[in-house]
């Protein structure tokens, strides 16, 4: 990587970029408590130390498509190489991080995380100049302990420099990992975007294939032929374990009506079946091995501290630490723009920046409507396995105040929990929403029906729950 990809993101002056460098005005990235070793002092160079690279792996943002290979960082439960040249069988985590040194993270930090297909300029002088197939905004919140995920759709319409209007994951292709983020926080109120990680889609595969394969379910049978790609996808539906080649074709699939935001609520969901694998005490051992495989696969400008100070800041991380959000927006349509293309929700993205990374419009889209929850468009989708279930809930909704709310498809696959999904980032909603059915967890993922703010997927356990006078009426 050279020098200019190290000092990204170019930042005014008085604002620190580099680990312990605190202005009185400006934070630092972390803030370190002990010393590294000598051998560790430099920024991460396209040749690493095994040690390096091994922190590396640890230590980068989550991520999906190809970017799943970094969410090893968060949520590996310690770091296994802290202490260099020592066999990794031979401690147990706890053991590995008391013998460790601890990098806390002292104030939020963005990183953007990208997976990266190979140029479509064979002559291309970095690989690492492609498309982006995987845009993500990770934001570190050290706080509350959270972790926020912004998915941005491939096919976000924005305004390149020089280059005019087109879609976000050009960027990369024609100005690399700057411009991506230029414009990426161009597009998203000026938000600063600290880091940044590139991984390229090889990198997916063989990751897959190293955890042993992702658990998801396969909500309908995929077959097509991608030929850009030289992709031939095949899949039935169900819930199954993927190998690497399946999991590619499950989140390139893209002929289903939905184009790519089916793509981005099928990566979300390999986020969180991979992060099920890389958490299992069964995938430690296999660290070293994913670090040999992903050496050549990352680039970043995170420094080594930083990425101890991620690994610290992955240890105690829970599922609901995790929330992730898709760009909120809707679909072209042919009249609009020959090409088609995903175009933001003003009010929708103020939003959820405002919730989820703390970033304030100004003008006019920073005045977005916060609605009531009754006032909130919810989809509701029967996953009981007993029909009619759907109905009733939405009655009972409706006689709870509710006046936007509709059915949808059943799921294919019935599931013992209700889940009220989080499709449009509105967290605090979908939290009284639960209170209301009393009975469910909330899911943050934009991986239910489109068109709504919250999806109620309902599960067998509302039979169990629900309030006797709505089942008499039901019955």
């Amino acid at each position: 990587m050279n020098q200019e990809s190290n000092e990204f993101p170019k930042r005014a002056p008085e604002k620190a970029t580099a680990v312990g460098d605190r202005p009185a005005t400006g934070p630092a990235t972390v803030s370190l408590s002990a010393s590294l070793p000598d051998a560790a002092t430099g920024r991460v160079g396209m040749r690493m130390s095994q040690w390096i690279q091994r922190s590396l792996v640890l230590a980068t943002a989550v991520g999906t498509s190809a970017v799943l290979g970094a969410t090893v960082a968060l949520f590996t439960p310690a770091s296994v190489n802290l202490i260099p040249d020592q066999p990794l069988q031979d401690f147990s985590v706890l053991d590995l991080w008391r013998k460790g040194v601890h990098y806390p993270i002292t104030r939020p930090i963005n990183i953007l995380v990208m997976g990266v297909d190979e140029p479509l300029d064979e002559g291309a002088g970095d690989p690492m100049d492609g498309r982006s197939d995987t845009m993500l905004l990770v934001r570190l919140e050290p706080e509350s302990r959270t972790i926020n995920v912004l998915s941005i759709p491939r096919d976000t319409q924005v305004d390149i420099p020089f280059q005019g209007v087109t879609k976000v994951n050009h960027a990369n292709a024609m100005g690399g990992a700057r411009m991506a983020a230029d414009v990426v926080s161009a597009n998203l109120n000026d938000i600063e975007i600290d880091r940044y990680v590139r991984v390229n889609t090889e990198a997916f595969r063989q990751l897959v294939d190293l955890v042993g394969g992702v658990e998801v379910f396969v909500p309908y049978d995929m077959q097509y032929t991608d030929q850009t790609q030289g992709l031939e996808i095949d899949l039935q539906q169900g819930q199954q374990v993927l190998n690497g080649d399946q999991a590619e074709q499950f989140v390139r699939f893209r002929n289903d009506g939905y184009g790519d935001i089916g793509r981005v609520q099928r990566q979300q969901q390999l986020i969180r079946a991979l992060r099920d694998r890389l958490t299992s005490p069964s995938f430690l051992p296999q660290v070293p091995q994913a670090v040999d495989l992903l050496q050549s696969y990352i680039d970043t400008n995170l420094t080594v501290e930083e990425m101890l100070a991620l690994v610290d800041f992955g240890l105690d991380l829970t599922s609901e630490d995790f929330r992730m959000v898709m760009l909120p927006g809707r679909f072209s349509s042919p009249d609009e723009f020959i090409a088609s293309y995903w175009l933001m929700d003003i009010n929708g993205r103020d939003q959820v920046l405002a919730d989820y990374f703390d970033v304030r419009a100004s003008g006019l889209a920073s005045r977005f409507d916060r609605q009531s929850v009754q006032d909130l468009r919810i989809a509701v989708q029967n996953a009981s396995g007993e029909p009619q279930i759907a109905t009733q809930v939405l009655n009972y909704l409706y006689d709870q105040g509710f006046d936007h709310v509709y059915v949808v498809q059943d799921w294919p696959s019935p599931q013992s929990q209700t889940q009220i999904i989080v499709q449009r980032g509105d967290y605090s909603g979908a939290t009284s929403l639960e209170t209301v059915l009393g009975v469910g967890t909330v899911v943050a993922a934009s991986t239910g029906d489109l068109e709504s703010d919250l999806t109620i997927r309902v599960g067998e356990d509302w039979l169990d729950h629900a309030p006797e006078e709505t089942l008499e009426n039901w019955r």
